[in-house]
């Protein structure tokens, strides 16, 4: 007789997901999960996996498809979660593959494609920066006439602000075209909108917004990413046109790309020029750099918790309940640090509820009831990581671990 048991399959190629793990095991769902040889001994938690399978790095999809299926010979799977950005596609192309229920590729695109987004995003009434797709050159001339630089040449399949460049001129575009060469229409060209960045990360189940939190960057990623320097973010004053106008923003724009139950990370731009709100890209997943951690300190939800709880419902056919939140106001302040393990004990405000261990990063979480509060320690923690752990190294042309 077949298996009764409920299983997921989770497949992560960097090592995140622990508490999704957990929480699949607590419910009674076995997670097998499919990573990288190089995690094969990294954090995972063995009491609640049944199984860590590895598989060399480069595989393209057709290679991991057959690994899965493979794999599915004496197992059954319910469902597959794509628990790392990258893999979301390679989840979809299996889910359609076995059909097994969950997001396929077309809707996966709009998580993942940031042309795809921005389309989509754009034909649904959201405020987008004026772009154009790397394809035609005379469209690309057309757009070059009408809009003024600077420019952003963007990969459309990378996270945060990996493999952006910025353009001046046209000529500078056409060249870093030819080094693209056949690999010039996976970019888009978008115009540089500048202005303060928000992201603001969510719970949908049955296309429903049910829980929402939003935050703002101390320096636009991008910056960071490519000038070096200490990364912030806190919560947004919960009383502010910012928090209620992303909020309502963000409440009908998971729901318009096709998102019918998960989480997701969605980041806004509120332009100097006219203060008005342009949809920058979202993501079905967890946000990175420790804004899970933030999200749970100022709110009480664990979103990787909750995403399974999600899951779980929805394969036993059960209502999904949202947790009870909190309303506090949670800041982050994060850098890579010159030494691997960095002393941050002589920072010591009360508001500090969490220190990050992380090789060769320093960071801080604070917590407080007043907003003011979590801004001015901020500003004033993140001066002192510059003068005293910064160090600096050129930007990643791939995601790091």
């Amino acid at each position: 007789m077949p298996e009764a048991s409920e299983r997921f399959l989770c497949i992560a190629s960097y090592e995140k997901g622990q508490d999704f793990l957990r929480q699949c095991a607590e419910l009674g769902v076995k997670p097998l999960l499919l990573t990288l040889d190089k995690l094969r001994d990294a954090d995972w938690p063995r009491e609640a996996v049944e199984e860590v399978v590895t598989m060399p790095p480069g595989l393209n999809r057709e290679q991991i498809l057959n690994t899965v299926s493979w794999l599915a010979r004496g197992r059954r799977f319910d469902r597959i979660i794509a628990l790392d950005e990258f893999d979301l596609e390679t989840a979809a192309q299996i889910r359609e593959h076995m059909r097994i229920p969950g997001m396929g590729i077309t809707t996966s695109a709009y998580y993942r494609d940031k042309l795809a987004m921005r389309v989509s995003a754009k034909e649904s009434g959201f405020l987008v920066p004026e772009f154009c797709r790397v394809l035609n050159y005379d469209e690309l001339r057309e757009f070059m006439a009408r809009v003024p630089a600077p420019w952003l040449l963007k990969p459309r399949s990378e996270a945060s602000a990996l493999g952006i460049r910025r353009i001046e001129e046209s000529e500078q575009l056409w060249r870093a075209l030819d080094d693209l060469g056949d690999r010039q229409t996976y970019f888009l060209l978008e115009q540089f909108v500048p202005g303060d960045i928000f992201h603001v990360d969510s719970i949908v189940s049955k296309s429903q917004v049910l829980f929402s939190v939003v935050h703002q960057y101390g320096r636009p990623p991008l910056q960071v990413m490519h000038e070096g320097g200490v990364f912030t973010t806190r919560t947004v004053d919960r009383g502010s046109r910012d928090w209620m106008e992303l909020t309502a923003l963000n409440g009908g724009l998971a729901p318009s790309l096709g998102m019918v139950r998960g989480v997701t990370h969605a980041e806004f731009i509120k332009a100097h020029a006219d203060g008005r709100y342009y949809f920058l890209e979202i993501a079905a997943r967890v946000g990175g750099a420790f804004i899970s951690d933030l999200v749970e300190v100022s709110t009480g939800v664990n979103l990787w918790r909750e995403w399974a709880r999600i899951e779980v419902a929805w394969l036993r056919g059960q209502d999904y309940l949202p947790p009870g939140t909190r309303t506090d106001y949670a800041g982050s302040v994060l850098c890579l640090a010159q030494t691997a393990d960095p002393d941050t004990s002589a920072f010591d405000a009360p508001e500090i509820v969490v220190r990050l261990k992380k090789h060769h990063h320093a960071g801080l979480i604070m917590c407080s009831s007043k907003p003011e509060r979590v801004q001015h320690l901020l500003e004033r923690y993140s001066a002192q990581f510059a003068r005293q752990f910064l160090a600096s190294m050129p930007p990643p042309e791939k995601p790091t671990n």
